[in-house]
């Protein structure tokens, strides 16, 4: 789809209106993208609006990535990190109207997928964000701002379920009644991971925390990962958050919104490809206690989601996009499922962990 843009947007990136041609691109429901192709060079650009209603403080996005890229210029330059373009007076963002803008270099020849369709996807894919990660092994966390507060907080995610379901009307409460059990039957996951929270030796880490196969390029031709993308979300983290989000986003053939539970599968290949890639990188800097934890991740960050949609769901869909009333409900019933496919696979993954870890 091709539309126009406030010409003010193009002018801060000294383009003009008329010889740039300009195509809405991606699937993300955060911010909008679009590709940009001035008729005046051969290069293109992707240039984003920033959504300040989930992104509270675009500098801080800005302040991070500054900050990692100048860490990697420096310590690893060979490595293909998307900085942002600067304005035409040397800004990292444009503000028009209220609203921030920030243009990046377009990467020829790449693809990024929506769905998985081949185990070598899901290996490049989580060889990609545990590269970034072990490049960063040495860069201070601390000094990165959070983007997102509390984004991968379990903790948090249990309080704002608690309060939803104590301020949920009845007629919702009943209807989530076998969720809302599954909910709470489940808190030991939090419990579990409170035990480890204060470990020395379970550090915070620089994560990505949106480990989608959206979020990668890949070569168009070979498959082969080129780099990570969609840097907004970047800030201090455990290793849980990116390795967990790829377990729960890469190990189903069907996303959450499947309603058909018997079709909540994992899919053993895709395991087996992704702890390879990931600790191929990754291997040599998790600590033991990060590595007793491999498995435990995905049980987090699945436990979390359905958390999410269940206090969506109670406190009347206010957050996430639902085609009808019960669809949130429908997605936690699906991710429980998931958790449980993975609690009875837990042996078989384990054992495709410790062959990773020799």
């Amino acid at each position: 789809m091709e539309l126009n843009l406030d010409s003010e947007v193009l002018e801060a990136y000294g383009y003009a209106k008329e010889n740039t041609k300009i195509t809405q691109i991606g699937t993300g429901l955060i911010n909008r993208t679009y590709l940009l192709s001035p008729q005046t060079e051969e290069k293109k650009y992707i240039l984003q609006n920033i959504n300040t209603s989930v992104f509270k403080s675009p500098q801080a996005i800005a302040n991070n990535l500054r900050a990692i890229s100048d860490y990697l210029n420096f310590n690893y330059p060979e490595y293909l990190f998307i900085k942002p373009v600067s304005t035409a007076n040397s800004e990292e963002m444009a503000h028009i109207h209220n609203e921030y803008w920030r243009m990046l270099p377009f990467v020829p020849n790449t693809i990024s997928l929506d769905v998985l369709a081949d185990p070598k996807q899901a290996y490049e894919a989580a060889r990609q964000f545990g590269k970034l990660s072990r490049l960063l092994d040495h860069f201070d966390a601390k000094t990165l701002q959070p983007t997102i507060p509390g984004f991968h907080d379990l903790g948090l995610r249990y309080e704002q379920f608690n309060l939803a379901l104590n301020q949920a009307d009845e007629t919702l409460k009943q209807d989530a009644k076998a969720q809302i059990s599954d909910a709470l039957t489940h808190k030991y996951i939090l419990d579990y991971y409170n035990s480890y929270a204060h470990r020395k030796d379970f550090p915070d880490r620089v994560m990505h925390h949106d480990t989608k196969i959206s979020n990668v390029l890949l070569d168009s031709e070979t498959n082969e990962g080129i780099c990570v993308i969609d840097l907004d979300t970047i800030m201090p983290g455990k290793f849980i958050s990116d390795l967990g989000d790829m377990m729960r986003t890469y190990l189903c053939a069907f996303s959450e919104n499947e309603t058909d539970l018997e079709k909540i599968k994992i899919r053993l290949p895709y395991f087996e490809a992704m702890i390879k890639g990931y600790l191929l990188e990754m291997k040599s800097i998790l600590t033991e206690t990060e590595k007793e934890l491999i498995v435990f991740s995905g049980k987090y960050m699945i436990y979390m989601q359905a958390l999410r949609f269940l206090t969506d769901f109670l406190n009347g869909n206010k957050y996430y996009p639902t085609s009808y009333p019960t669809q949130n409900l429908d997605r936690v019933k699906n991710q429980f499922k998931l958790l449980y496919e993975l609690a009875v696979n837990e042996k078989e993954l384990q054992d495709i962990i410790e062959e990773n870890l020799v």
